[in-house]
């Protein structure tokens, strides 16, 4: 089976799982991910943001395979559009 395909046949529930297993570093169960594991997930979760979610955040993968990099103005211009974000003052704290 080739990765497209298997990015294709994976459910969302099991993107979600292997997400977390990357972030954390560990499976559902407790036990550690080897190196291995943490490669292929890491891998299989970029195709899947790449491919099913089409996400294109700063240092992601695109749907072509390449590592999406933004500049700081795109960042700047893209939560410009989104309007106001909340910011505090250092007296807030």
């Amino acid at each position: 089976m080739d990765i497209d395909a298997l990015v294709k046949s994976m459910s969302q529930q099991t993107y979600e799982r292997l997400l977390q297993a990357v972030e954390t570093g560990k499976w559902l169960d407790g036990s550690e991910l080897s190196e291995a594991q943490k490669e292929s997930s890491l891998q299989a979760v970029m195709m899947y943001q790449a491919k099913i979610l089409n996400l294109d955040e700063h240092m992601m993968i695109n749907n072509e395979g390449e590592i999406n990099h933004k500049s700081r103005q795109q960042f700047k211009n893209e939560f410009a559009q989104q309007g106001s974000i909340a910011r505090f003052k250092q007296d807030d704290f």
